[in-house]
């Protein structure tokens, strides 16, 4: 055989060899350490499980590793045995109290770590997979939940929810270790209901806790104020001791002030002093002048005075006691002819005083028959007094009545006349003169005498006197 021949041969022996190589690689499968490697038609073998009973079982099992996996007799596939998770809500399920309430769980389930859960979990989910186990782990749960909800009251759910989900758990258990499944966790995320039960349930709790809540901020915020007060009394305390230092320092401050002050009001008072001592001085000199010149003034006035009441005594002398003593003579033959005079009357005093009643009488008498003949008299003018003397006497009066009328008018300063002013000024003078016009009117209530008629009388031509002689006449 040639050289080329045996090469043949060998490449062809090589690449047999790489490709049973790679098909005996192909045939070896792994797996992590989360998935179980099921290798089923080899040779069957003998097993027992956990309560004795032995059976035979027509595969083998490889957890997280690998196993070669004999071509055309043999075929593997993998269990996973991670963790999966199960959300469960339930509606409307009834309580023990036919209260009916949702409520949402949560379970983390998965295959069980040891030969014989594997090997439920394979011969019930191997073709199924995760999925399959979930759904009917879900069912599983879900009736269970139920079962528990309806033997329970709102109160006992709510208020032990892990308690709830140990029964729960507690319940699956015999299913879940049937199928070589476990339950990691359950807990009952949710509950509630459609009537508001749950909400009334917690009120009393939240009113608990408010109640709570409050006392404990006030005694928070009282805690607060006793603080605040101490930490503002401390405040005022520091305030109040640094006011008394800036009040001492200011009193300090005046006080030295003060003194300065006085030194300078006492220096001050001390030259004003001296001042006013010299003013007292040029003072007390210049009354010192003026009294002496006010002497001499006086000095020379006396003897004016002097020189005046020597004049006047002789003016005396030569007037008033030539005078005096003239009259002193005459005084006392005055007195001589009194005391001559008093003799007199003294003898002729009873006389006088009969004499005297005669002459009062008649005097008297006298003044009787002259007031009769003054009356007769003051008669006989009134009967001679006619009608025209009055009407004189009536003119005579009217000037001063119109000036007593119109008296008032002259003592207002100003008079504002509305329209026409020659208007306003007419009534004045019109009112004036209807005063006056009233005159007649007033004289004939009082004394009776019409003047009107004796003006009338007067403008005819005739007299009461008249009238009178006329009437007799006829």
């Amino acid at each position: 055989m040639t050289v080329v021949g045996w090469i043949i041969i060998i490449g062809a022996a090589i690449v047999l060899l790489v490709l049973f190589f790679i098909a005996l690689s192909r045939q070896y499968r792994k797996v992590g350490p989360n998935q179980v490697l099921i290798i089923s038609g080899g040779r069957r073998r003998t097993i027992e499980d956990p309560d004795g009973t032995k059976r035979k079982i027509g595969y083998r099992m490889s957890v997280g590793g690998g196993a070669l996996v004999k071509p055309f007799l043999e075929r593997a596939d993998i269990l996973p045995l991670e963790v999966f998770t199960l959300n469960i809500e339930i509606q409307d399920a009834l309580t023990a109290k036919g209260i009916e309430l949702r409520a949402v769980g949560q379970a983390q389930v998965k295959v069980k770590g040891d030969d014989y859960s594997i090997r439920m979990a394979a011969e019930q989910f191997l073709s199924k997979g995760l999925s399959g186990m979930n759904e009917i782990a879900q069912q599983i749960l879900e009736g269970n939940m139920r079962g528990i909800l309806g033997s329970l009251t709102v109160e006992d759910i709510y208020q032990n929810r892990d308690e709830f989900a140990a029964n729960v758990m507690k319940m699956a258990k015999k299913s879940f270790d049937a199928m070589g499944l476990t339950i990691l966790s359950f807990s009952l995320k949710e509950i509630s209901d459609s009537q508001g039960y749950l909400e009334a349930l917690g009120k009393p709790h939240i009113a608990r806790i408010k109640g709570e809540a409050e006392i404990a901020q006030a005694q928070a915020d009282k805690e607060a104020t006793i603080k605040s007060a101490e930490a503002r009394k401390e405040g005022d305390i520091a305030k109040f001791k640094a006011e008394a230092e800036i009040a001492q320092a200011s009193r300090d401050y005046e006080l030295e002030r003060a003194d300065h002050q006085a030194g300078i009001n006492q220096k001050r008072a001390k030259a004003d002093s001296a001042y006013d001592l010299e003013r007292l001085k040029m003072n007390q000199l210049l009354k010192k002048e003026e009294y002496e010149v006010r002497l001499i003034e006086k000095d020379q006035s006396i003897k004016l005075e002097d020189k005046e009441i020597v004049r006047k005594e002789k003016e005396l002398e030569s007037t008033i006691k030539k005078a005096a003593d003239a009259m002193k003579y005459q005084k006392e033959v005055e007195a001589e002819g009194e005391s001559v005079r008093l003799g007199a009357a003294a003898k002729g005093k009873a006389l006088a005083i009969k004499h005297e009643g005669l002459a009062r009488a008649e005097v008297i008498k006298a003044q009787g028959e002259a007031e009769a003949q003054a009356m007769a008299e003051k008669a006989a003018s009134w009967t001679k007094y006619n009608e025209a003397a009055i009407y004189q006497m009536f003119i005579d009066v009217l000037p001063e009545l119109a000036k007593s009328v119109s008296e008032p008018l002259s003592k207002v300063d100003k008079i504002i006349m509305v329209g026409n002013g020659a208007d306003g000024a007419s009534k004045i003078t019109g009112q004036v003169a209807g005063v006056m016009a009233q005159l007649p009117e007033v004289v004939k209530s009082l004394s009776g005498v019409d003047l009107t008629k004796i003006l009338h009388r007067l403008t005819d031509g005739k007299s009461d006197n008249d009238v009178e002689t006329d009437g007799k006449s006829e």
